[in-house]
C-alpha cells in the first residue's frame, strides 16, 4: 500500500493531467519493506532516502548538464508542480493573501498531521515493542491537530464555514487539501476509531468530499500498491 506521503504526489499528478491535457508522466514505485529507497541508485534521486521523489526529465540539475532535475520532500514536489504544471492556478491561488493561508495549512500538515499521525502509525502498529505512553501522546496529539483542522473547516472563529482549507469563503480545493487528506484517510489504520473522528463533523465530511475527486481515487488506485 503506497503511503500517505506518496498519495500527495499520486493525487497531484493524477489531478493535473485531467485539469491539462497535455502533460505525462510515468512513475516507478518503491518498495520501501525491502529498503529499495536505501539503493544508492535512489539516493542519487534523494540523498535523504524516503519516498517520494520526482524526477523531471525535461529540465537538467543545476550541477550536472548529463543529468536530470529531482526534487525530494513531498511538499516541495507540490510546490514544484504548482510552479512548473499549474500555470492556471488550478489548485493555487494568484491573491497573496489566500496563497499565503495555502501555506500556512500546507506547513501545518508538514509540521503537524503528517509527523505526528505517523509517529502514531508507528508506534501502535510497528514498534517491536508496545510502549503505551508512546501510544497515548502521539494518539492525543493527532486528535488534537484533527481538532484545529475543525476549527479551521468550521469557521468557528470567523463565522465562516469552509468547504476546503483555504481560500476566501468556503474555500478552494489546494495543495494544502492534498498535503494532509492523505494522513486523514488512513486514521483507522493509524489507531483513530470511528467514534473519534465523529467528533469532527466538519473534518468528516471534508473527508469525504475531497475523497469522492476522480484525480484523489486514481491517486489511491490499486495501480500505486506493491
Amino acid at each position: 500500500m503506497s503511503t500517505p506521503n506518496g498519495r500527495k504526489v499520486q493525487i497531484a499528478l493524477e489531478e493535473l493531467k485531467l485539469i491539462y491535457k497535455d502533460i505525462s508522466f510515468s512513475y516507478e514505485l518503491v518498495d520501501i519493506r525491502t529498503n529499495a529507497q536505501k539503493s544508492e541508485e535512489f539516493l542519487k534521486v534523494n540523498p535523504n532516502g524516503r519516498i517520494p521523489a520526482l524526477i523531471d526529465n525535461k529540465c537538467k540539475a543545476l550541477n550536472n548538464s548529463s543529468a536530470p532535475f529531482t526534487v525530494m520532500e513531498s511538499a516541495a514536489i507540490l510546490l514544484y508542480l504548482a510552479k512548473k504544471v499549474d500555470k492556471n492556478h488550478v489548485f493555487g491561488f494568484e491573491d497573496d493573501l489566500e496563497r499565503s493561508e495555502a501555506l500556512q495549512w500546507l506547513f501545518f500538515g508538514m509540521a503537524g498531521v503528517g509527523p505526528m499521525q505517523g509517529q502514531l502509525n508507528h508506534f501502535s502498529r510497528y514498534a517491536p515493542e508496545k510502549l503505551p505512553y508512546a501510544v497515548k501522546r502521539y494518539h492525543d496529539e493527532t486528535l488534537r491537530l484533527y481538532g484545529v483542522l475543525e476549527i479551521q473547516l468550521s469557521g468557528k472563529y470567523t463565522g465562516v464555514k469552509k468547504k476546503y482549507l483555504a481560500g476566501k469563503g468556503e474555500g478552494k480545493y489546494s495543495w494544502a487539501d492534498m498535503a494532509i487528506w492523505p494522513w486523514v484517510h488512513i486514521y483507522t489504520i493509524s489507531g483513530i476509531t470511528e467514534e473519534e473522528l465523529n467528533q469532527f463533523p466538519c473534518l468528516k465530511e471534508w473527508y469525504k468530499t475531497i475523497g469522492e475527486r476522480p484525480g484523489v481515487k486514481e491517486g489511491c488506485a490499486s495501480k500505486y500498491d506493491l
